[in-house]
């Protein structure tokens, strides 16, 4: 039981951090760039796309794995 505790609250953790990362790259898509001085997709943006998707992505999984360890670990009652 403790480890399935442990394993929701880093699942929870995970789907916070990558939602604010997408957030981030959402805010500020050219971060890359302002970080390395590098323009890895020569400006056109197609980088910081894959990126937000792989973010969204990531969020979306580690949501529904979390969803679905508080489920379990929530008291049985009557569900229909």
């Amino acid at each position: 039981m403790k480890s399935s505790r442990t394993r929701y609250r880093l699942e929870l953790a995970l789907a916070i951090l990558s939602a604010l990362a997408l957030a981030l790259t959402l805010a500020v898509p050219e971060w890359i760039e302002e970080l390395t001085g590098l323009e890895p997709d020569a400006g056109s943006g197609a980088l910081e796309l894959g990126i937000a998707l792989a973010l969204l992505a990531a969020t979306l999984t580690f949501a529904a794995l979390a969803r679905a360890d508080h489920r379990r670990l929530a008291p049985q009652t009557d569900r229909p």
